[in-house]
């Protein structure tokens, strides 16, 4: 089984976020970077499924030569190999026609991206890439098992879960539950220095969308405590102070 897994080059949870002075472009100096903890999962489940059935995972990431850190971190937790396109993100369009171009010679049973970046919280790459490969794809799934030849995957839905079994090759996006992300050990770290990283120039493709600006959420407000008889004067806060926030 072939699987590539895309991955996303974001910064951590913890890092505090800065734009330009005219809010036109991210500041990125400074901020530490990790891999996408959805695609992590994603990564997880690959080598689950190859270390149960055989075969290689292969990991794919659009990006500049900064995000090689996080690339050899995929593959320190596992992955056979890497492919690095040449080229800055600039939005879902763009990152998945990239993923395309190299997947469409692949003959890859199995695309898995994580259900989005904690970045941008787009959830758009894991259809796009299904679209563009003419190949079904299944989104934030829960499970993903191979049975006969089949995918088997599971979704969380309103009232209950969705099983659906689903032909390779196919497209699936992972969130929480589909495995349990692994931390690479000594001698994962030592054999991703010598594993292949390819580095691959980028396919021109069309630009759709332009960033106006970027603008932080307002800060919040403090917290108002009301005596549990004051029933007045909440019900008068529900009306105003809560109605404007």
């Amino acid at each position: 089984m072939k699987i590539l897994v895309c991955i996303s080059n974001v910064p951590d949870t913890t890092s505090k976020i800065n734009f330009s002075p005219d809010n036109k472009e991210f500041v990125s100096a400074g901020l530490q970077y990790i891999i996408n903890p959805y695609d992590e999962i994603a990564l997880t489940r690959a080598l689950e499924l190859t270390e149960s059935a055989g075969g290689t995972v292969t990991v794919i990431n659009v990006g500049d030569a900064s995000t090689e850190p996080t690339i050899r971190k995929a593959l320190a937790i596992g992955a056979n190999d890497a492919v690095r396109v040449n080229a800055a993100p600039r939005d879902a369009w763009f990152v998945a026609s990239q993923i395309v171009a190299f997947a469409k010679s692949g003959n890859y049973d199995l695309v898995l991206t994580g259900r989005e970046s904690i970045d941008y919280n787009g959830s758009q790459v894991a259809a796009m890439l299904g679209e563009l490969l003419d190949t079904p794809s299944v989104s934030i799934c829960k499970s993903l098992n191979i049975i006969d030849g089949k995918a088997v995957l599971e979704r969380e839905i309103e009232g209950g879960k969705e099983v659906i079994h689903c032909p390779l090759p196919i497209v699936v996006s992972a969130t929480e539950g589909m495995a349990e992300p692994r931390i690479p050990n000594m001698r994962g770290i030592m054999s991703a220095r010598t594993k292949p990283l390819q580095v691959v120039d980028p396919s021109e493709v069309p630009s759709f969308t332009t960033v106006l600006g970027y603008d932080k959420p307002s800060a919040r407000s403090q917290v108002q405590l009301v005596e549990s008889d004051q029933t007045d004067q909440l019900v008068g806060m529900l009306h105003t102070i809560a109605k404007v926030i």
